[in-house]
């Protein structure tokens, strides 16, 4: 094979694993939420259905919840499951809104292999929406970093 048969390979690759991905839309699975992608669609409109029913991810910076400071918690911008309360909001200077730990049986995770790394995805328990991920380099007391994108989700002030 040459360069340009082994790159064509691997973008074709890239494209069906994508394809595979988007037409699954989120997690395979039985949720206690289920609505028909046309449903999701004018719900969340293109920007929230490309991150919470096609694993995409916002631009850094670009959440108005990133300076979210009050009293409350935040919750599935797709089905309202509480999922954070504002207490385990920190600043992570990632530039998306990141907590210490999600509420007790708010989340799911998995493992996502995309981008050509392991990472642990976190999905609404009760849609099963993509919110994004969580690391282990977060502050104390948990030691972890739920990196979320703010379009997956919407505060409820106290």
């Amino acid at each position: 094979m040459d360069r340009r048969q082994i790159l064509t390979a691997g973008v074709s690759a890239l494209g069906i694993l994508t394809f595979l991905r988007a037409a699954g839309g989120a997690l395979a699975g039985t949720f206690a939420v289920v609505k028909s992608e046309a449903a999701w669609r004018a719900q969340l409109g293109s920007a929230g259905y490309a991150v919470l029913r096609q694993h995409g991810t916002e631009r850094p910076g670009s959440s108005p919840l990133n300076a979210e400071k009050r009293a409350g918690r935040f919750v599935c911008a797709g089905c309202d499951q509480p999922l954070f309360a504002s207490s385990a909001k920190f600043e992570s200077g990632t530039g998306w809104p990141s907590f210490t730990a999600p509420l007790v049986e708010a989340v799911g995770t998995t493992t996502d292999s995309s981008l050509g790394m392991s990472r642990t995805e976190v999905h609404c328990r009760r849609c099963g929406g993509h919110l994004g991920h969580v690391f282990d380099d977060g502050p104390k007391p948990t030691g972890q970093r739920y990196c979320m994108n703010g379009i997956a989700l919407r505060f409820e002030p106290a």
